[in-house]
């Protein structure tokens, strides 16, 4: 994370259980130009237990037939893949995260992967073991809010900070949990507001169809932007109806760099490659009509037109009552 808007392609669990098949998502990202691509590290029986239900778009990509504990126990993989995912990233050039949803994955990924930064899940915010853990690495932490009120979001910073994690190393991603997201439920403005809230930086995890939101989360101001993606939306598993496929990631983060530079400075001042229209489209102070050597400039013989290359029709009032010094001819500049 640094001065550009930091992009994660969000692989989660769109592997399916496969190995090749991550290695396949890690060339994707990299083809569309993310900085990093996320996984999802977990041990299934430390996440779920034998009662837990399926949610409901879960039931709807995966059937009720199985249970949730049954459904992700097929999505995970061993630590020991994690660890040659990470060092294909490496090879492939493209930052490699993963998300821990239980202490001993996440003591994983700080401890044996070593990570810079560790994502901290919607599910966990209110999470108080799983976040006094985090917070003692003293890493820097992207914090999801998906499902949580300004009051959690609170809770859940004072922990992180209480136990050893800067506030300036969090970056707080507006969320929401639904899988696909209404546009109505967006409520993209709760961004800006948690940055206010508590100051610190934000961004945006993405779970709408399209690609428009998180373009419009980088001109509110995020710095992090995340979104899921699959190689094609019709493969089994819960998340692939919700991903982008490849070239929707690629137009995604395109439109991000070209938005990211759009935004500029926020210094008001004429660009570089405007400058050459100013004397092309300004105006300048020009003789209405043929004026001769020592007659009075008025409103009845002079006007203002193109090219601005000459006095600025802004000292109209000190031109005004001058003679003229020499003769003009219509539409010729004002000269003194």
């Amino acid at each position: 994370m640094g001065e550009r808007v930091f992009v994660i392609a969000e692989a989660g669990v769109n592997h399916n259980g496969q190995l090749e098949l991550a290695k396949q998502l890690v060339d994707v990202a990299v083809e569309a130009g993310a900085d990093a691509v996320k996984f999802q590290t977990f041990i299934p029986d430390e996440v779920v237990s034998t009662r837990a239900p399926k949610a409901v778009y879960q039931l709807q990509t995966t059937g009720p037939e199985e249970s949730q504990l049954e459904m992700i126990r097929k999505l995970t993989l061993p630590f020991e893949a994690f660890q040659e995912l990470k060092e294909y990233c490496q090879q492939r050039g493209v930052l490699f995260l993963s998300t821990p949803f239980d202490i001993p994955s996440a003591r994983f990924l700080y401890r044996e992967l070593q990570l810079p930064i560790i994502k901290i899940p919607s599910g966990e915010i209110t999470n108080y073991p799983m976040l006094r853990e985090i917070g003692s690495y003293g890493v820097k932490v992207i914090l999801s809010t998906g499902m949580a009120d300004l009051g959690e979001i609170e809770d859940a910073l004072d922990v992180l900070m209480v136990n050893g994690t800067k506030r300036e190393d969090i970056t707080v991603l507006h969320c929401n949990t639904e899988y696909p997201t209404p546009m109505e439920d967006v409520n993209l403005r709760a961004m800006v507001t948690i940055r206010n809230a508590f100051q610190v930086a934000v961004g945006y995890s993405d779970h709408t169809e399209g690609i428009e939101v998180p373009i419009a989360a980088v001109a509110l101001g995020a710095t992090v932007i995340e979104k899921h993606f699959t190689l094609d939306r019709t493969l089994p598993g819960p998340d692939h109806k919700a991903s982008l496929e490849p070239t929707e990631l690629r137009a995604m983060i395109t439109a991000i760099r070209n938005i990211e530079k759009a935004l500029g400075s926020g210094i008001k001042k004429p660009s570089t490659s405007e400058q050459r229209n100013i004397p092309v489209v300004r105006k300048s102070i020009v003789a209405r009509r043929s004026i001769q050597a020592g007659e009075v400039l008025s409103e009845e013989n002079l006007t203002t037109k193109r090219p601005g290359t000459g006095i600025s029709p802004m000292r109209w009032e000190e031109i005004i009552g001058k003679p003229a010094p020499r003769d003009f001819a219509p539409d010729e500049l004002i000269e003194f």
